[in-house]
């Protein structure tokens, strides 16, 4: 029951029309829904395969979340993978592993993530990520609570990605994606026939990065923009009522100051909408009747630019939709690092809030990331109190002849 209890949380299958929203009324003296309280109406926005949103790796986890503008790793793959065309080095991994719901006790639920890149020459360069997410083994029974067997749900993103200067500042990339998801294969809900879903997607990333002037230190300033999870719809029935992938935009910025050869100091900040339409709220979210809410019959494509306005309760609401995060990052010689940041996600749009801490630690080809997130809320995080940590390989510090 725990177990099952982790697939309906994280609504990672979405069949029916339900609403996100509950208790909502609308109240005509200021023409806005609103909850039982007065407040706003809780709203949040569904998708498909939400995995695909989860940070991948301790870096970034120890920073906010932030990942956008920050200096080129393997995990670019994830949030931007235009800043491989600017990476320092030429061929590099990372492995990172995400225990998942560890504060349930639970010790088979967790997130893999593999990802590298390779220098192709000075302006461009290949990525490639693999995302692996098992829910564990999971019990299923039928309504009268009669076994129907055991599965092992699990997820795979598969990634691939061109990145490529087009000047001395300013770097493009396009990432193909492959996912499969497969929750619970076989079994049935309501006669309807659970399958794997299958989906095609496609990321389109920018990076722009200039030296400043700061009094008399090095410094560098980062912009980073990308579309993410651009692609098809997605079901897990042979059902023509298609869920949202969670297409993304991501703005972010980073300023690295470099005070010394010895000592670095990186600030970073990321914004993040997902581009997909608002759930409908009130009674007239089916006007063709045939049972499906209209705002999941849209295309993707006008789903994207609708996504902008569509908010019930208009801008307010919409700028509602933002998520934000903070985060620094201080480097000593480039072999130690000490990281923080903030996360901040509306209480009517998933009201996820959070600080984070981290460490790194780089010794020729090896290093290693940890990060600890720490909830500000009482609603419970599925990486509370958890420590997890990547591993990254820097082959590019071998030369001919050994190690540089």
């Amino acid at each position: 029951m725990k177990k099952l209890l982790i697939i309906l949380i994280a609504g990672f299958i979405s069949m029916t029309g339900i609403q996100a929203q509950f208790g909502c009324s609308f109240n005509p003296a200021t023409e806005e829904w609103v909850a039982a309280d007065g407040g706003p109406c809780v709203n949040t926005i569904i998708t498909a395969v939400p995995f695909l949103r989860i940070v991948p790796d301790a870096r970034s986890g120890g920073m906010g979340d932030v990942g956008l503008a920050i200096s080129a790793d393997p995990n670019a793959m994830h949030f931007n993978a235009s800043k491989l065309a600017f990476a320092e080095k030429d061929f590099a991994l990372s492995a990172t592993y995400t225990p998942w719901l560890r504060a349930l006790g639970l010790n088979d639920v967790y997130m893999a993530y593999l990802s590298g890149y390779k220098q192709l020459d000075d302006l461009a360069a290949l990525g490639f990520g693999l995302r692996y997410f098992s829910l564990g083994t999971i019990s299923f029974t039928d309504i009268n609570g009669e076994s129907l067997g055991t599965g092992k749900p699990n997820e795979v993103e598969l990634s691939v990605a061109y990145s490529r200067k087009l000047s001395e500042k300013f770097a493009t990339a396009l990432t193909l994606k492959y996912v499969h998801s497969n929750l619970a294969s076989g079994q049935q809900i309501d006669n309807i026939e659970i399958r794997p879903a299958n989906a095609g997607a496609a990321d389109i990333s920018f990076t722009y990065k200039t030296p400043v002037e700061f009094t008399e230190k090095e410094s560098d300033f980062t912009l980073g923009v990308a579309l993410t999870n651009l692609g098809t719809k997605i079901s897990y029935t042979n059902s023509i009522n298609r869920d949202f992938m969670p297409a993304n935009l991501g703005v972010g910025a980073a300023w690295t100051i470099n005070f010394d050869k010895f000592n670095a100091l990186t600030f970073a900040a990321d914004l993040n909408k997902l581009l997909v339409p608002t759930p409908c709220v009130g009674t007239d979210c089916d006007e063709d009747g045939n049972g499906v809410l209209d705002y999941k019959e849209q295309g993707v494509v006008s789903s994207i630019f609708s996504s902008f306005s569509d908010a019930p309760n208009g801008g307010s609401e919409e700028l509602r939709e933002l998520a934000f995060s903070f985060g620094a990052e201080y480097w000593y010689d480039q072999q130690f690092a000490v990281r923080l940041g903030y996360y901040y996600e509306d209480a009517t749009k998933g009201n996820r809030k959070f600080f984070t801490v981290g460490l790194g630690l780089k010794y020729n080809i090896f290093g290693l990331n940890f990060s600890y997130l720490i909830p500000t809320t009482n609603q419970r995080n599925p990486l509370d109190n958890t420590l997890r940590f990547s591993l990254l390989f820097d082959f590019a510090a071998f030369d001919g002849d050994g190690v540089q």
